[in-house]
């Protein structure tokens, strides 16, 4: 029995081998370099400018009125009637509760637009990736935070890059 055992064994390493002498190729690719250098990055931001710049413009107008009545309340505090004071304290209050409003609601759109471009820009890089791997025949990609150490040759993050920078 003890014979038959070691037979079987050995079978099994002796089939084992070849799969294990097969080694395999793998890569890795650092995303956020790849995102700092995509063309289409600039892009995107100029995009979100034009598409935001009225409102950012708004709201910067918003808090420069803000700025120059607290300035003329502090300046002439002591020339105004309580009446003045009052009345100024209250469009202050006012303009400041709709700059953080409208502040507020900006942000989040900025942020959820923000977000829909670089899922964009995701998708084509993880298409240019998996376009990469196939074609130099990688049988596994890995993100570089993923690893401890890899080969500078086993990096193809600039390959993604340029991939991406052509088309």
């Amino acid at each position: 029995m003890n014979k038959m055992f070691n037979r079987a064994m050995m079978v099994l390493v002796l089939l084992g081998a070849p799969l294990a002498a097969q080694a395999e190729k793998i890569g890795v690719v650092d995303m956020q370099a790849v995102f700092e250098q995509l063309p289409q990055r600039e892009e995107v931001k100029k995009s979100l400018e034009t598409e935001f710049g009225d409102r950012f413009a708004g709201v910067q107008k918003m808090q420069d009125d803000l700025r120059g009545m607290l300035e003329k309340q502090q300046r002439d505090a002591a020339l105004m009637s309580e009446t003045q004071k009052t009345d100024m304290l209250r469009k202050m209050e006012s303009l400041k509760a709709e700059l953080q409003l409208k502040g507020k609601a900006l942000d989040e759109d900025w942020r959820r637009r923000n977000g829909e471009e670089q899922n964009k820009l995701l998708v084509k890089v993880q298409k240019a990736i998996s376009a990469i791997a196939e074609k130099e025949q990688y049988d596994m990609v890995f993100q570089r935070g993923a690893v401890i150490y890899v080969k500078p040759t086993s990096d193809i993050s600039s390959k993604v890059v340029e991939a991406l920078s052509k088309g």
